[in-house]
């Protein structure tokens, strides 16, 4: 194995893979929507757990996933 390869040896890199990233972003938006309602039957039913914990960290995950969803739908340059 060698560490280092002279450029003239060197394979071309290949095309980057066609990927469907705003359904990526959607899906991982749904699955936190599931996760507050998992809470929200957790605090109906009077499960002792730290709720307003696992509602902030869903709410920051499903904000993040919207800021991400926006970034990705942007058109390229």
């Amino acid at each position: 194995m060698r560490l280092w390869v002279p450029h003239d040896e060197r394979r071309p890199q290949p095309e980057p893979l066609a990927t469907n990233d705003r359904l990526a972003y959607l899906v991982g938006i749904a699955l936190w929507l599931v996760a507050i309602a998992a809470v929200a039957v957790m605090a109906l039913t009077g499960v002792t757990a730290d709720t307003l914990g696992m509602l902030v960290t869903a709410g920051i995950g499903i904000a993040l996933g919207t800021l991400g969803l926006v970034v990705v739908s942007r058109p390229r340059r």
